[in-house]
């Protein structure tokens, strides 16, 4: 898997399909990604001594082949390739060519 944490993507299927969102986490044992903003599930919290019952939001991970990297150039979902530069390797996008941070 080739995302990082930080990255921006687009969701493709889904009920969140065409959303975009940043990358907050990466599962990579389970082949997963948590998003900003997509997959949003509600958690209900117990009464403690001083709350009161609260439902709380997070998001939850999504299996990442649902989720494409969007270019910085041309702002449109691609594909991510590695680029020998320097003697490091590079994250690139398919599409333009361009450096992914």
């Amino acid at each position: 898997m080739k995302f990082k944490k930080g990255d921006t993507v687009v969701v493709l299927t889904g009920k969140d399909k065409g959303k975009k969102g940043t990358i907050t986490l990466v599962l990579r044992e389970e082949n997963k990604v948590v998003v900003d903003g997509v997959n949003v599930m509600l958690k209900n919290r117990k009464t403690r001594q001083k709350d009161t019952d609260k439902q709380v939001k997070f998001s939850a991970p999504i299996n990442a082949s649902n989720v494409m990297i969007v270019d910085p150039k041309t702002n449109k979902p691609t594909r991510i390739g590695v680029k020998k530069v320097d003697g490091k390797n590079v994250r690139i996008s398919k599409k333009s060519g361009a450096e992914l941070k």
